[in-house]
């Protein structure tokens, strides 16, 4: 493509791109006629120059145009919901909010991604389950949402190829980090897979993309403005992940505490996340219901054993064993215990999700194998008091050494004070 050296230098001399330009810039580069070197150069300019509203619709409306779409609604016959996470650490929200709201007689929907870095990926804590197929056909996907209610499989390669592309090439050169990129990379996706509403659970802190809350909602307002051009229905909560969230970080560790949440004995900051999330799908959807007759039926769903019920059946028809007996465990369990008394004060999230990672919880680099066994569950959260010796986490390792590195390196995570800190919501605020 001739002109995407023309593209590229009014990019970087702050003009603004028609939407016929961007689109061929796109689409040439999901077909091999841009090389990356010039859309790694493209990628720069907009890191620094930015791109308005029209430009990042357009770049999204592209990327979903690079593959094939699927029309959830139109398939079932039912207005179809799904829910994304920018990524946290101990995140297993989805696992929990799919059986749920599928519980109360909305079709649920989701396709996922792996996990990179010290954020997991829902792929590969459903991988952790014996037997459990994360790769289906279109077909195959449709069919279980409409005869279960409720499926999440791996993206198909045929979806949104130039985000693939994209985001690749953007790992590598130092431009993910662009509120532009990052909301058409996550819309692209979510309005290619074909759900008709979508609760997008934008994470802020110290374990998220987002630092602060300014950023979380810049990105959330950009979404929001993405999916109503797309004709979406879309609700945005900004959430706390200065701290992991729940208490494990792990993959089959995650699988456990799904299983405990929907069984009404999960850790209270993940049970009241995957409750409002969970509220807000159903007064989303076409049962006709408002926020709060959707939490009310969420709960009741947990507490009448129809949520578990439902994920045991999930699980079971894309081939995995539902049975908590059947996840796999880590050889070496060891407590972290407090050297000190007092208030947890914080718990640094990266800080965790790394340390998870080293003992083989999440991969480096996209060739990395998964233990799914190993990872550490967070037993004292924020606020929680701490007498000397107490044990603050469990570490779930391979071997002793890397369960003696864990340790020193869980400990140094937790900050403990005299003084309480100020409790704060899980959910801190709600956009839409």
């Amino acid at each position: 493509m001739g002109h995407a050296a023309e593209l590229i230098r009014r990019k970087r001399d702050g003009e603004q791109l028609g939407r016929a330009e961007l689109s061929e810039l796109v689409l040439a580069y999901a077909r091999g006629e841009v090389p990356d070197y010039q859309m790694a150069a493209f990628c720069m300019a907009v890191f620094f120059k930015g791109l308005n509203g029209e430009e990042t619709f357009a770049l999204t409306e592209a990327m979903i145009r690079s593959g094939e779409t699927i029309d959830l609604g139109s398939a079932l016959g039912r207005k179809v919901v799904d829910k994304h996470s920018t990524g946290g650490v101990g995140d297993k929200t989805s696992l929990a909010v799919g059986p749920v709201v599928a519980a109360c007689g909305v079709p649920f929907g989701k396709m996922s991604g792996r996990g990179l870095g010290h954020t997991g990926g829902t792929l590969d804590k459903l991988e952790s389950i014996p037997g459990f197929r994360v790769e289906l056909s279109k077909e195959e996907f449709l069919d279980q949402v409409r005869e279960v209610g409720l499926a999440i499989i791996g993206q198909t390669a045929d979806l949104v190829p130039a985000d693939k592309l994209l985001y690749g090439l953007r790992d590598v050169t130092a431009t993910v980090d662009n509120v532009s990129l990052i909301a058409a990379s996550i819309m692209s996706k979510k309005i290619a897979a074909g759900a008709d509403a979508i609760v997008l659970d934008v994470k802020v802190g110290d374990g998220a993309f987002m630092k602060t809350i300014e950023d979380a909602r810049e990105l959330a307002h950009m979404m929001l403005e993405l999916g109503k051009q797309a004709g979406r229905e879309v609700v945005c909560v900004l959430t706390d992940m200065d701290q992991p969230l729940g208490q494990a970080v792990g993959n089959a560790l995650e699988i456990r505490e799904t299983i405990a949440t929907l069984r009404g004995e999960g850790p209270p900051d993940f049970t009241e996340l995957v409750l409002d999330a969970s509220a807000h799908l159903l007064a989303l959807s076409d049962l006709g219901v408002d926020e709060g007759e959707g939490r009310a039926r969420a709960v009741a769903a947990v507490e009448d054993g129809s949520a578990f019920a439902m994920y045991e059946r999930w699980i079971a028809a894309q081939g995995g064993d539902p049975a908590e007996a059947a996840l796999p465990s880590a050889p070496v369990v060891t407590e972290v215990h407090a050297n000190g008394e007092g208030f947890v004060r914080s718990i640094g999230a990266v800080d965790i999700g790394m340390s998870a990672l080293r003992l083989g919880a999440g991969r480096q680099t996209k060739a990395d194998t998964i233990d799914h066994a190993v990872g550490i569950r967070c037993l004292k959260k924020r606020g929680d008091a701490v007498g000397a010796g107490d044990v603050l986490a469990e570490v779930h390792a391979r071997d002793d050494a890397s369960a003696k590195r864990a340790e020193a390196e869980v400990l140094e995570a937790y900050d403990l004070g005299r003084e309480v800190p100020q409790p704060r919501s899980i959910v801190l605020e709600t956009i839409d």
